[in-house]
């Protein structure tokens, strides 16, 4: 069973229909939940529909941009594999530990990566895109930027280079952060122990909601994809009352161009 596991995730970058419908079977499946139990109500510049379009757009690029990395990230994967070069073999991991140093290393890539885009005021410019949406529903986890998608992707392969892990661990960190992305943005409603018993290990709904404040200092605290051990850990994780919560930016951004795809394609171009 834990080997057929295992040969599922290393051949499933060979299988692109598959990892679709883990990205697209989320999204669907939380945004049908959030219509139902919706954490706020929402204020589309036209509907929910037109919101969903143009964020969709961006994940398109994003996915493209992605499915080309992915080429760089077998054969970086299989370069470790040959010179037995990262973590996990430096430590002759078994397969269990492999799994735990692969996914942990690529989920502190994501934690990284957006914590730099915080801090530097260039990357900011693209990262921000994310950040503008001021009705953050299950279609905004993957409303980034192409700078913003480039600059992840590059952490990813320093962070597989680093560790090593081998592309069944890939996979399924691969996985999981599709996943995940879809249930931190959704605009769902969870009972407050509930989500602050899942905030405990994973990064829950209202976690990431704060990071999507729109002022400061909250805008810069919880930026964890997966886990919440690095924001836990290393002193970025806040909590804010839901009832406190309004989305989009205070600053950088004119929150009634948050629905047009030009102006946020072109607007890290411009002169803040």
């Amino acid at each position: 069973m834990f080997n057929h596991l295992i040969n599922y995730f290393q051949t499933l970058e060979h299988r692109p229909l598959e990892r679709m419908a883990f990205l697209v079977g989320g999204m669907l499946f939380f945004w049908i939940i959030e219509g139902a139990i919706p954490l706020l109500p929402m204020t589309y510049k036209k509907n929910k529909y037109r919101h969903a379009m143009v964020n969709f757009i961006f994940t398109v690029i994003h996915l493209i941009i992605h499915t080309v990395l992915a080429i760089f990230i077998v054969q970086l994967s299989d370069w470790c594999a040959q010179k037995s070069f990262g973590l996990i073999y430096w430590t002759k991991a078994g397969v269990v530990a492999t799994i735990a140093i692969g996914v942990l290393s690529l989920d502190f890539s994501s934690w990284l990566v957006h914590l730099v885009m915080h801090k530097n005021k260039f990357l900011w410019r693209f990262h921000l895109i994310h950040h503008s949406d001021s009705n953050v529903d299950v279609t905004t986890g993957l409303r980034h930027h192409p700078g913003d998608s480039l600059l992840r992707g590059i952490f990813f392969m320093l962070l597989t280079f680093i560790s090593g892990a081998p592309m069944y661990s890939v996979m399924m960190y691969q996985t999981l952060v599709v996943v995940a992305t879809a249930f931190t943005h959704a605009n769902i409603k969870l009972p407050i122990w509930v989500d602050t018993i899942i905030s405990y290990v994973l990064i829950s709904p209202n976690m990431h909601k704060v990071h999507h404040h729109w002022k400061q200092p909250y805008t810069d605290s919880n930026y964890g994809a997966v886990f919440s051990i690095w924001d836990r850990l290393l002193g970025t994780f806040a909590r804010l009352d839901v009832k406190e919560l309004k989305y989009g930016l205070d600053n950088y951004y004119d929150e009634k161009k948050d629905e047009n795809f030009i102006e946020l394609i072109s607007h890290p171009f411009k002169k803040l």
